[in-house]
């Protein structure tokens, strides 16, 4: 099929490998705009950019697609269908409208549940046993088309969201690709009302952590933010993020170190097990307690 892709970070990277791998004619890439990154502030196109670019795809990256000449310029590329899979902006009415069999939108999650932004760590934060993608007919609501396919998966007690974020770019790409491969017979399903929740964007003041909470909602927050924007405290004065953890046996005030880095949380504990130190890379807790002897009884947050 002559497919125009739209995607962004690295989650659609994956994605667009598999529809080229696949055979399909791609007939324009589109992607946000470069933007200015690291230290000296130099614009850097988007991981979706990069690849497009190594398999010499043409590349658009417009601001808005609320121009007509943009929509007039997408309508030119007559394709047969648009992919759509974290891309980052609106598609106008227009725009949905060009492609001849619409737009299909790759969605981490189970639809209804988790609408929005951020699916991937939402599922996680919750405490859900279970997510998936959704391909998705695209309408002008938020996430609220008629379903083409679903697939579903587990999602273990250890994932962080960088995990379950590879292993559903994985999984939205045979999605994609078999929706595509059985368009003509696919049944749209209408998405039911109940059970519809939505996945806000992460605000970056939930990712301090609350000590006085219980052990399994900290062991979530860990993981659902780890590796961005990282679920962090302070330990002897310093900003650490927190990457990884597991749940652990003992008792004591909040946030006090048990030992090592098993911390006493509002119910239960946790043992830290890979962290960030502000301005350093990621390191297991091993290495970080060589250099950093936390000793029993040090309250972490404060």
């Amino acid at each position: 099929m002559r497919i125009v892709f739209m995607g962004t970070p690295e989650f659609s990277v994956t994605v667009l490998d598999a529809l080229v791998q696949a055979g399909h004619d791609i007939a324009c890439v589109y992607c946000q705009p470069p933007r200015p990154a690291g230290r000296g502030q130099v614009e850097r196109p988007t991981p979706v950019h990069q690849r497009a670019a190594a398999l010499g795809l043409p590349v658009r990256h417009p601001k808005t697609l609320r121009d007509t000449q943009e929509q007039a310029a997408f309508a030119a590329l007559e394709a047969d269908v648009a992919v759509v899979v974290a891309y980052g902006l609106i598609l106008p009415q227009a725009v949905l409208d060009a492609p001849r069999r619409g737009c299909l939108n790759i969605h981490a999650s189970l639809l209804p549940r988790w609408r929005g932004a951020a699916p991937i760590q939402r599922a996680i934060m919750a405490g859900d046993a279970e997510t998936g993608v959704c391909i998705m007919q695209m309408e002008a609501g938020l996430d609220t088309g008629p379903v083409l396919l679903r697939r579903t998966i587990a999602i273990s007690t250890t994932q962080t969201a960088s995990d379950l974020h590879d292993q559903l770019a994985r999984l939205g790409a045979e999605a994609i690709v078999t929706a595509l491969a059985n368009l003509d017979t696919l049944t749209p399903e209408p998405q039911p009302d109940e059970g519809v929740t939505y996945a806000a964007k992460i605000d970056k003041a939930e990712a301090r952590v609350d000590w006085t909470r219980p052990a399994a909602e900290i062991d979530r927050q860990i993981r659902g933010l780890s590796p961005f924007p990282g679920a962090w405290t302070m330990i002897a004065g310093k900003r650490v993020k927190l990457l990884a953890c597991q749940r652990a046996e003992g008792v004591g005030p909040p946030g006090s170190v048990l030992s090592d880095l098993t911390i006493a949380c509002g119910q239960g504990a946790i043992t830290i097990t890979a962290l960030q130190p502000e301005g350093k890379p990621r390191m297991e807790a091993e290495a970080y307690l060589r250099g950093a002897r936390i000793a029993p009884g040090v309250v972490l947050g404060e």
